[in-house]
């Protein structure tokens, strides 16, 4: 019997990696990047202190994350991406800045969460501008069903944050109709979020702005 494929959020795009980002992905992956692997995260071992720990999901090329850990330094960080351009943009920003407080996996969201990830260990959880497969007939490849909010939901501490962005007004109404039927949730505002100065534009903030497209924050957090 032939094992089925699971639906994933992404497909690996064959985009060209620089000779820049493949360089860091060869000498900086050793050095910031942290090997999948099917045990719990040794936050200790990767850090080397006991900080508040957020997760990015699909973190992209970086700037945003790059940006956000360089503002935080007392709270951790680890990115979580699959394009190899991505992670190698993200290393170099990394070493430039000399970011002690992030990290970048190159694997599957949903395997490192299960996988590595403890539960109530996170003190976030940020999706921003996650591939919105705006067609119907890719709505299931979404990121963000009743399934990954049990999750998300689980791996956070409690009063933890999850906090999603997108441009899509009907990815929007699914995530705030997901988040809203989880147990575990519970939305820190009515409805939509303004934008947390915490969080920087995006470029794809900008180019949905550029298009006309609303912008919604949803912030939720674990009860507590």
């Amino acid at each position: 019997m032939t094992e089925r494929r699971p639906v994933r959020s992404y497909v690996l795009r064959q985009g060209r990696t620089s000779a820049a980002q493949a360089r860091a992905l060869e000498e900086l992956g050793p050095r910031y990047a942290i090997p999948y692997t099917q045990g719990p995260l040794d936050r200790i071992a990767v850090f080397g202190r006991d900080a508040p720990l957020v997760v990015e999901i699909g973190s992209g090329m970086g700037e945003t994350t790059l940006e956000m850990a360089a503002a935080h330094p007392t709270t951790d960080f680890v990115a979580i991406e699959v394009h190899g351009p991505g992670v190698g943009s993200l290393l170099r920003g990394v070493d430039a800045a000399e970011l002690t407080n992030l990290r970048v996996i190159r694997h599957d969201a949903i395997d490192v969460l299960e996988q590595m990830i403890a539960d109530a260990s996170l003190a976030g959880i940020h999706l921003f501008f996650p591939d919105p497969w705006p067609k119907k007939r890719h709505h299931k490849r979404r990121l963000i069903q009743s399934a990954f909010a049990a999750l998300a939901a689980r791996k956070l501490v409690p009063g933890g944050i999850l906090h999603a962005a997108t441009d899509w007004p009907d990815y929007a109404e699914q995530i705030l109709t997901v988040l809203s039927t989880e147990p575990l949730l519970e939305n820190t505002v009515k409805d939509y979020a303004p934008r947390p100065a915490r969080r920087p534009r995006t470029k794809f903030e900008e180019r949905g702005l550029r298009l006309g497209h609303p912008v919604r924050d949803l912030v939720f957090q674990r009860r507590r």
